[in-house]
């Protein structure tokens, strides 16, 4: 996420499960790109209420769309049937991403 801020040729973003509580992401601001953040519901490492103020902060910033998908029932490692369903919204979120960028 620090070399999203360095590097003006990256215009879009995928962040799995980020750390917010271990980490201060306020060097997002201002985020200079938008992109998708996907955690999971039950995530013990990442809590979700974390997650979900990160994504809240930078709602706020203008000019950027978030994406923000929670996986019902996955931790932190998307264990299990959760691991299909992350890169199932991920891979749709990269295509309509590139659907948007070949207009």
């Amino acid at each position: 996420m620090q070399l999203l801020m360095r590097r003006p040729e990256i215009t879009g973003f995928v962040s799995v499960s980020p750390p917010a509580n271990m980490y201060d992401f306020s060097f997002l601001a201002p985020c200079p790109a938008s992109g998708l953040i996907i955690n999971g519901s039950s995530d013990r490492v990442a809590p979700p209420a974390d997650t979900h103020a990160l994504v809240d902060k930078l709602h706020e910033q203008k000019g950027i769309t978030i994406t923000h998908t929670e996986v019902e029932g996955s931790g932190h490692f998307f264990e299990n049937k959760h691991m299909d369903t992350m890169i199932g919204a991920v891979d749709s979120y990269v295509r309509r991403r590139l659907t948007e960028t070949t207009r």
